[in-house]
């Protein structure tokens, strides 16, 4: 069973940075577009950041130029660089994957939170 596991959320100040990570385990399913994924209070969930197995990635326009995502296909594992992050950023960040079959796979989400 495929699980994928989020880390790296917590508090920072406005201007800081933070690095997410998302790790899949418990399967050695190969995976496709790998993608983050907020969701503000009382706002729908929103695509952040995706990037292609073989590494073409888009960004919402609210994050180019601040937020960088990457991944390590050998682990399974994608990441988040977010720097000059605004209180704006403040949400629950959630990995999505799919497999090479199409199922896709959430992870169970990790707090951002950015104070002004």
């Amino acid at each position: 069973q495929v699980q994928l596991v989020e880390s790296g959320g917590g508090l920072v100040q406005a201007g800081g940075s933070l690095r997410l990570s998302c790790r899949a385990s418990g399967s050695t399913v190969s995976f496709n577009t790998m993608s983050w994924h907020r969701q503000a209070p009382g706002k729908e969930r929103e695509l952040v950041a995706a990037i292609s197995r073989g590494g073409s990635t888009n960004y919402a326009d609210s994050v180019k130029g601040r937020f960088t995502i990457s991944r390590d296909n050998a682990k399974n594992t994608v990441y988040l660089q977010m720097n000059s992050l605004k209180p704006e950023d403040t949400a629950v960040y959630y990995c999505k994957a799919f497999g090479i079959t199409g199922t896709a796979y959430w992870g169970q989400g990790t707090q951002v939170t950015v104070s002004s």
